[in-house]
């Protein structure tokens, strides 16, 4: 197909855009040849002709579809071109949050500007082990593919990692060495991994500085190579440094700083061991304040000199040469402040004594008037003298800066150098793998000597990455067998042949350099004569003569030749040297030591393989005298040999790409700079590789996956058994260019667009089948439609009809009603509209002539008006002529009068001079003093009188007060006669109403009283209605009150429930937690055991060598100590005799002791637990008790005695037993024993009838405690106390008190028959009471009657059982009626809590005597059994003494008893017999040697256990302490050899988890402890162990139980996880639901099934092996609930994972897929009956994240419903699926960015982990609750195939 023909109408294409560079748009017709414009319709709205180009007639690139769109490898895109590959990278990176991305080979990292939490440990775990095209793009899988290339070619690998500056290359580094750190670990317990990460800070801190682009900058270029040995561990690492940027030791641009180091000095100056440094501020110095931005924000300095310190710690840097190195950095930051002054214009002094340089004298150990004399002067050497010369100010200034250089690069080289000691190792090395971080493609404004370096190691990366391309299309083709057409690309190699061949710009440098009067000028002229107009990459500014341009392979680039040679040269003055190496100070010279001795040391590796120099890169090539030749070699020329050296490493080893990518020059988090990522895709290579991609076949499917996609454009008759020939069959059909296509073995080969067209044609064909669908659909559903209005319309036609006939019909009898009812209606119409409208005209009328008037009489009105103002107007201007004439003639009588008044002032001026003026004044003031004093005299006298008065006052109201008292005193007397006369006044008031109904004789009389009857009803009404209203709300305040009490009640309660239950909830995780830290602890130690066992081993194999002709030959041994099995060691103890002389205790490889030594620590960890578990139930009791109703408490209580009885039946049936046993013990005494032994004075008879007798007692004082027991019970009754409950009555009293206080002694009468209604109504009340409670106790009686009949009838039965029975009978019975007392007692305290609480308090007192005296009893049993047991021993031996005394005949002829002989045995049996020098054979047989697969199939579950316990017993009864510990001792380590040996197989772990937990609960048991004993039947609490306590060993047992199972996780794990992500995620179960997407180089494991591939039902079949194999060897049911669930932890955690870091597997079909997984998991939890082992649980996130894959994602609401689903899911894990959904089809949609936001707006406040994916290795901790066995002991029999003839059954 033509390409033209993809241009039709609605195709989108993208053009150039001056702004976003490129931009998308839709074309509006069809394209046609020969067409010059396209019509476009663009994305904003506007429409736009596109003009092509006339010469290249090149169209537009095409767009890709949208299902392709954010893909993975960019190789995946149908269309390969640059706006493609932009799109791409800008969706990933800023809708989905997806900084990595494949290009091909190329890794492109963009740089978040943001911490993402993408680099755990969680992370690192996911990545391992998977391959590159199976995860999302992520630099852990770069590592990882180089690790496994590195392991699986025996190849080294190089990480190459490039960029811009503030592109993230030191960060990536970081993470690359950080993942092989963490995935492999190191070969020693060095920690090798840990030294290697350390050294990021030391070189970060020295080498990087914050520029305008990037706050940690990498200056300088490194190579760093991580060495492993043959297990491919890291056991060292090395580091070479490239061209350093020293001159920003000296020299900062505006808004940068210098090497951090010097600012975390600064910051840490205060700290003791610096003062002597005498450090301050770094604005103080002037190596450190030149860029005025000396802090970066969120860095903290101080702490990271403190992060610094300590990784020189750990790399082995002392606290001496760490304090070296800083007195040499803060040297030279004095040093920089070191001042010149101008004497003339050739020389300069130094200041005396200057400060700064003092300091650096002091520091360096340096002569301070040398140091200054060689600051200010140079020494200059000719041919045939010496002679010092001054220098200028400015040169000394260069100077001093170049020295500061100098030493800062010997300094940093001298910390590479022991860094790279720090990390050699000296074990020889088997590969590298190479991370180099390197500087990218720099142009700046000004570029000059540093960007011509680092341009020039570009070029030659990307002439390796091109050849490395390149070489791997080529492979691809040929190993698909498709013909190689050459591909055409990009070779870069005139542009290197311009920098560094013979005459090139390199080395005209170092000749102009070795010029006497070499100058930048000159050395620019020569460029300008070699290559101006000889070489096309070779090119002269037009305005300069100072600089050129080179045409490199990303752009052009203009340098400025100024400081080229100075830079070139690096020149110091060797004086300066000579004075720094007389230093006092040691570390200083070591700085400046020949190369020769700082390079030697490390310049090869054990392996003989020649390392790289460090930096500056000096080649170590030598021979004698060619030293001082070399210390005169150019930067450049060093640069040179170095990049050649590295790029013949590289060549070396196997090369994997990362591209650091800079979004912005801002910094700003997750924000696309269009034009800045296409400078830099240009300048890194991508478009390169994507163009020599889209060159050849860039798109390629399998087979099977081309068949599962396109299958729909394919017919029936297509579709043959050979895939291979159907998908050529089709494609020959499809696509008629058979250029655009090529068959390989494997693959099919697509040119660009083809995969589109096919993408088109298979959308056109689904399009087309889904309108037919809904074509059909529609039409039937129409067609249905139609019949079925059809069938109603012609129903509702017919009764439509009959409607309109019937409406006929009324419509004629109405019309004549109608035309009478219209004649009048018509004529009241008529008449009613007349009456309108004469009303209307009458009042017209009057409103019209209403107007005339009202306006004529306005106009009279104005004219009055008029007037009247006139006149006022006139009146107040005459006024105002009168005013102003008034006014004059007043001010001129004022004028005239104030000279008059000025006159006479003056006169009396003169007179008040005058000496009489003041005798008269004085004579005045006298005679007023005089009336003052009489006034005082007069006011004294009045204040006398009145205070006569107030006194008079005072005696009148003392005696006015006495009288009113008195009064008062009357008044009360008056006041209580009047109380005694209103008695008698109420008893005449009633002889006066009976007198006046009597006579009635007066009318006025009748009318007053009813008036007051009125009056008096009328209040007594108003009274009741107030009393009814206040009696209301009296009431209505109560129910609140009522209410509120109740949800007050109710709230506290359920605060303290939640409490409780958050309370439980706490402690259940913290015993977890606690359970789980023991059980890690515990796996370390196991690890450090097998370590430690490894060891042993070794030492054991280089102490005994073996000897020719003594041992075996070499082939039954390996040299790999894994292979080194414990079978070996048996097999060489039983063929040299000389080695089982050895003590036994070597041979073991862990004594017990050790085991019990750390029993202190695990007794801690139990009584911690326990104390917990006590709280954790007392919590849960008093829940319970709070919850508890009425009807529960019996019930409780009712269970602890029907436990009582149970016990007390227990122990009446022992009684028997025991009596039965001295019956026959009696009788077989009195029948077969001798007459000499069994006469009564015999001494044997006497001992045992003692015996009899004092167990005969024994059992009568049983039976007594028992009768007593009973008679406690009996006597304990509580007396019953009604409860008092109160009437109404005292209230109403209350009542009528407060009536009478409040005064209404007057209505006293009236109130008399109210009172006595109530009264009344109140005595009724009671006594409805009183009956009910009669009525309540006659039935108690009732009760009680029947109960008293009932226990007679019981008594009577009891009296007829035997005196056995009627013991356990009367006890019964005391349990019944103490359990319906209990009841009882209950309901009557349950309104009284302190009652109820002091009657359970003596509940439990009670039960806790009857649990003592069952102690006691039981305790008597067991002495019993002993007697019984001592009894049974001597008539053994006494029938044994008379069968030796009986002649044959004897025997023959008197009948044999079959009593004691059986009784004998039975006693004895369930033990084991075995000698002590068996005790390894027997190790060795059942425990060693025993296969689960071969011999154990046919045995008893848990047979060895139970073997190994049998054989305790034996040595137990034996007493021998020394047969049970070593019996045990070897059983648990040969355990653990053989789990040692066979711990990859399920079925060997499964076998020994299971017989170690049976013998653990043997131990449990039969150890003797009651609470393991009430399980056990009578016959088995006989064999409980009687003289050891192996409580600490079963706690060994326990913890050896522990590590069995973690090893059957870790077992189980390793089998399922291969089939998880391939069954669970991989794999279409569901046919045909979702379909395979293009991809791309990367190819990921294919969806579909392929032989070998892992589908769900291989997952099942492996559960399903799992669970038959644990339920074959007898495991625990609960313990196999334990691991179902760990393993569906294991199933959800890694699916989940998996998920989250796949893109291609979000997607709605997907979840689907994942769902129908989930419930076939599900099915077969139903099937095996394990649905309460929470293993369903553990799927909940895996099933929430399947569910967020279906749901809507639109709206609100779908938001509102995703966070109320995925509750098991974090926010992380939620925002990460959403960001990932990917649509696989046409019909899906993206996911917007503002949903996602949404959903993180509403999840903000929920506090959840950070951590995105689940930890996989998460080992649930584990209990082995105890399960005692039904299995009597005596009853098992040992299979002759265990070998185990030696042992004899006891």
């Amino acid at each position: 197909m033509a390409a033209s023909e993809l241009y039709t109408k609605f195709a989108r294409v993208w053009i150039p855009d001056p702004e976003e560079v490129w931009k998308s748009a839709e074309l509006l017709k069809d394209y046609k040849p020969g067409d010059k414009v396209l019509l476009l319709h663009l994305e904003e709205g506007k429409d736009l002709e596109y003009r092509l180009d006339p010469k290249t007639k090149e169209l537009p690139h095409l767009r890709n579809p949208d299902i392709l769109v954010g893909e993975n490898d960019l190789t995946a895109l149908s269309y390969l071109h640059e706006p493609a590959v932009l799109h791409n990278l800008r969706v990933r990176f800023i809708d989905s949050k997806l900084i990595y991305t494949y290009c091909g080979i190329v890794l492109v990292a963009i740089n978040p500007y943001e911490q993402l939490p993408i680099y755990g440990e969680d992370i690192i775990n996911a990545y391992s082990g998977q391959n590159m095209g199976d995860m999302d793009p992520h630099i852990f899988a770069v590592a990882e593919e180089a690790y496994k290339q590195m392991a699986r070619d025996e190849r080294n690998q190089s990480i190459i990692v490039s960029g811009e500056s503030g592109a993230g290359k030191t960060v990536s580094a970081k993470y690359a060495m950080r993942y092989f750190a963490t995935v492999s670990g190191s070969a020693s317990e060095a920690n090798v991994e840990e030294k290697v990460l350390a050294s990021n800070p030391i070189m970060e801190s020295i080498g990087n500085a914050k520029t305008t682009r990037n706050d940690n900058s990498s200056r300088f270029g490194k190579y760093i190579e991580i060495g492993f040995d043959k297990r491919y561990r890291i056991i060292g690492a090395n580091m070479r440094t490239y061209l350093l940027e020293k001159s920003r030791v000296v020299f900062q641009a505006e808004e940068e700083r210098n090497y951090h180091i010097f600012y975390q000095l600064c910051a840490s100056a205060k700290l003791p061991e610096f003062k002597m440094l005498r450090l301050g501020n770094a604005n103080d110095f002037n190596y450190t304040k030149q860029g005025g931005s000396p802090m970066i924000e969120g860095v903290d300095d101080a702490k990271e000199m403190a992060h610094t310190r300590q990784a020189c710690t750990l790399l082995g840097i002392s606290e001496s040469y760490q304090m070296g190195i800083f007195r040499i950095l803060a040297g030279i930051l004095h040093l920089g402040n070191v001042g010149f002054t101008s004497r003339d214009a050739d020389s300069c002094t130094i200041p005396p004594k200057h400060e700064p340089l003092c300091i650096f004298c002091d520091l360096m150990g340096v002569d301070y008037e040398e140091m200054c004399h060689w600051l200010c002067h140079r020494k200059l050497a000719t041919a045939t003298e010496t002679y010092i010369k001054p220098i200028s100010k400015l040169q000394a200034t260069n100077a001093r800066d170049a020295l500061a250089k100098h030493i800062y690069a010997k300094l940093f080289n001298w910390i590479v150098d022991h860094v790279n000691q720090a990390l050699h190792s000296a074990v020889k090395q088997h590969s590298f793998i190479g991370v180099l971080d390197i500087y990218g493609f720099e142009t700046f404004e000004v570029n000059s000597f540093e960007q011509f370096c680092i341009n020039y190691a570009n070029e030659k990366l990307q002439q390796q990455f091109n050849m490395h391309v390149f070489k791997l299309e080529q492979e691809e083709y040929m190993k698909e067998q498709i013909p190689w057409t050459l591909i055409d690309f990009y070779d870069n190699q005139p542009c290197i042949n311009l920098i560094e061949s013979k005459l090139g710009i390199l080395d005209l440098l170092d000749e102009e350099c070795k010029m006497p009067k070499g100058t930048d000028d000159t050395w620019a002229q020569k460029l300008y004569n070699t290559h101006l107009n000889k070489c096309a990459l070779f090119e002269k500014p037009r305005l300069s003569n100072k600089a050129f341009i080179i045409q490199h392979f990303a752009d052009k680039v203009e340098y400025q030749c100024e400081g080229f040679l100075e830079k070139n040269k690096d020149t110091v003055f060797e004086e300066q040297i000579k004075v720094l190496k007389s230093s006092k100070f040691k570390m200083l010279p070591e700085l400046f030591q020949d190369d020769e001795k700082a390079i030697s040391p490390a310049s090869a590796t054990s392996s003989g393989r020649t390392l790289l120099t460090r930096a500056p890169a000096k080649p170590t090539k030598g021979r004698p005298g060619q030293m001082a030749k070399e210390h005169k070699k150019t930067v450049g020329h060093q640069f040179r040999n170095s990049l050649h050296l590295l790029m013949e490493t590289l060549n070396a080893t196997t090369p994997h790409y990362v591209r650091c990518i800079k979004p912005n020059d801002f910094k700003f988090p997750f924000t696309f700079d269009e034009k800045r990522a296409v400078q830099q895709l240009r300048a890194c290579g991508v478009l390169e590789t994507i163009r020599i991609s889209a060159a050849g076949f860039p798109s390629r499917w399998t087979y099977q996956e081309f068949f599962s996609r396109y299958r729909v454009l394919m017919k029936q008759k297509d579709v043959l058994s050979d895939r291979k020939q159907t998908c050529k069959n089709v494609l020959e059909k499809l696509i008629l260019d058979k250029d655009k296509y090529q068959f390989g073995k494997t693959k099919i080969f697509f040119r660009a667009g083809q995969v589109a067209y096919l993408e088109k044609l298979r959308a056109d064909k689904l399009r087309a089948a889904c309108i037919r669908i809904q074509k059909t659909i529609r039409g039937w559903l129409l067609r249905k439609k139609y019949l079925r209005m059809r069938k109603a319309a012609i129903t509702v036609q017919r009764y439509v009809r009959g409607y309109q006939a019937q409406c006929y019909a009324k419509f004629l009898r109405r019309t004549k009603a109608a035309t009478i009812i219209q004649k009048y209606w018509r004529m009241y119409v008529v008449r009613r509209r007349y009456k309108i409208r004469r009303a209307a005209t009458i009042v017209l009328q009057s409103y019209l002539r209403g107007y005339l008037a009202r306006n004529r009489y306005r106009k009279i009105l104005r004219e009055h008006k008029a007037v009247i103002i006139q006149k006022w107007v006139r009146g107040w201007l005459a006024r105002t002529h009168y005013k102003r004439s008034m006014h004059a003639i007043i001010y001129l009588q004022c004028c005239f009068r104030r000279m008059m008044a000025k006159r006479e002032l003056k006169k009396l001026k003169i007179e008040a001079r005058s000496v009489e003026r003041y005798k008269k004044l004085h004579i005045g003031m006298e005679n007023k003093i005089m009336q003052l004093q009489r006034k005082v005299d007069e006011q004294n006298k009045d204040y006398k009188c009145l205070m006569e008065k107030l006194t008079n006052l005072e005696g009148i109201y003392n005696s006015e007060t006495e009288k009113l008292r008195s009064d008062l005193e009357r008044l009360q007397l008056s006041e209580e006669e009047a109380k005694v006369a209103t008695g008698r006044v109420l008893s005449l008031q009633e002889e006066i109403a009976k007198l006046r109904k009597d006579l009635e004789q007066t009318r006025s009389e009748k009318k007053c009283i009813e008036e007051h009857a009125n009056r008096y009803k009328q209040e007594t009404e108003q009274l009741v209605s107030n009393l009814k209203e206040e009696n209301t709300l009296l009431k209505q305040e109560k129910e609140s009150l009522n209410h509120r009490i109740v949800e007050q009640a109710k709230e506290m309660t359920e605060t303290m429930e939640k409490k409780l239950v958050e309370e439980t909830k706490q402690l259940e995780l913290d015993l977890n937690d606690e359970r789980l830290r023991y059980q890690n602890l515990l796996n370390e130690f196991s690890r450090l055991e097998e370590r430690y066992d490894d060891l042993k081993e070794e030492m054991t194999l280089m102490v005994h060598v073996p000897k020719p002709g003594h041992k075996r030959t070499d082939s039954t041994h390996s040299s790999n100590e894994s292979e080194y099995t414990f079978s070996s060691e048996i097999a060489e103890m039983e063929d040299i005799p000389l080695r089982t002389e050895e003590p036994t205790e070597k041979k073991v490889p862990l004594d017990m002791s050790l085991f019990l030594k750390l029993q202190k620590r695990v007794t801690e960890l139990e009584q911690e637990k326990q104390v917990m578990q006590d709280e954790l139930d007392r919590k849960e009791e008093q829940v319970l008790r709070s919850k508890a109703k009425e009807e529960e408490r019996p019930q409780i209580r009712g269970a602890e005695l029907e436990y009582e009885s149970l016990k007390r039946q227990e122990l009446e049936s022992e009684n028997k037993k025991l009596k039965n046993e001295l019956n026959e013990l009696r009788k077989a005494l009195s029948e077969k024993s001798a007459p000499e032994v069994t006469a009564p004075g015999a001494p044997a008879y006497r001992v045992l009838m003692e015996q009899l007798t004092s167990v005969s007692e024994e059992l009568d004082v049983r039976k007594e405690e028992v009768l007593i027991l009973r008679s406690q019970l009996v006597s304990q009754k509580e007396a019953i106390q009604p409860k008092n409950t109160m009437t109404d009555s005292t209230i109403l009293l209350e009542d009528v008190q407060k009536m009478k206080d409040k005064g209404e002694i007057a209505q006293a009468y009236i109130g008399l028959k109210e009172t006595n209604r109530l009264l009344e109504s109140q005595l009724q009340s009671q006594k409805r009471s009183h009956e009910n409670e009669a009525e309540a106790l006659r039935g108690e009686i009732q009760s009680l009657k029947e109960e008293n009949n009932r226990q007679q009838q019981l008594l009577a039965q009891n009296l007829q059982l035997p005196p056995e029975a009627r013991i356990e009978a009367s006890l019964q019975h005391e349990i019944t009626r103490l359990t319906n007392e209990n009841l009882y007692f209950e309901e009557l305290y349950a309104d009284d809590p302190k009652k109820h609480q002091s009657y359970r308090i003596s509940l439990y007192k009670r039960m806790i005597d009857l649990m003592e005296q069952l102690e006691k009893q039981d305790k008597t049993v067991r002495k019993l059994k002993k007697q019984l047991k001592v009894f049974a021993k001597k008539i053994g031996e006494l029938e044994v003494g008379q069968m030796e005394n009986i002649s044959p005949g004897q025997i023959i002829d008197e009948p044999i008893r079959p009593v004691n002989i059986p009784r004998k045995e039975k006693d004895f049996q369930g033990m084991l017999e075995y000698k002590k020098e068996d005790e390894q054979k027997l190790v060795k047989n059942l425990i060693l040697e025993l296969k689960p697969r071969g011999v154990a199939v046919n045995l008893i579950p848990g047979l060895p256990a139970y073997i190994l316990f049998m054989c305790v017993r034996h040595a137990d009864y034996l007493n021998d302490d020394q047969k049970v510990r070593s019996l045990l001792t070897s059983t648990i380590n040969s355990i653990k050899k053989v789990l040692k040996k066979r711990g990859d197989d399920f079925e060997t772990v499964s076998f020994w988890l299971s017989n170690t937990c049976r013998f653990l609960h043997c131990l449990k048991q039969y150890s003797g402890e009651e609470g393991f004993m009430k399980h056990n039947t009578s016959r088995q609490n006989e064999h409980c162990l009687t003289n050891f306590d192996l409580a600490e060993y079963r706690q060994v047992l326990s913890d050896l139980a522990i590590q069995i199972y973690q090893q059957l996780v870790r077992v189980l794990e390793n089998i399922l996880q291969p089939m998880i992500v391939s069954g669970m995620l991989e794999h279409e179960t569901i046919q045909g639901v979702s379909g395979v997407k293009p991809t791309g180089l990367r190819k990921r494991t294919s969806s579909i099934a392929d032989e070998g591939t892992y589908t769900l039902d291989s997952i099942l079949r492996q559960l399903n092996s799992f669970h038959s194999v644990m339920c074959q060897h007898g495991m625990d049911p609960e313990l196999i609930k334990q691991v179902v669930k760990q393993m569906f932890y294991i199933v959800g955690a890694i699916t989940l994972n998996n998920l989250l870091l796949r893109k291609d597997m979000c997607s709605w079909s997907k979840g689907m897929q994942i769902r129908y997984n989930v419930s076939q998991l599900e099915e077969w939890l139903r099937d095996k009956n394990l649905m309460n082992s929470g293993a369903k649980e553990t799927l909940e996130p895996l099933i929430q994240a399947a569910q967020l894959l279906q749901v809507k994602k639109k709206t609100d609401d779908d938001a509102e419903a995703i966070c109320s689903m995925c509750n098991a899911l974090t926010t992380a894990q939620i925002v990460k699926v959403l960001n990932l959904y990917t649509p696989v089809n046409e019909f899906e949609e993206r996911v917007s960015v503002s949903f996602i936001r949404t959903i993180q707006m509403r999840l903000r406040d929920r506090k959840d982990s950070p951590q995105l994916l689940m930890d996989a290795k998460h080992i649930f901790p584990v209990t082995f609750p105890f399960n005692p066995s039904s299995l009597a002991l005596e009853t098992i029999q040992i299979p002759a195939s265990l070998g185990l003839g030696f042992i004899s059954r006891v």
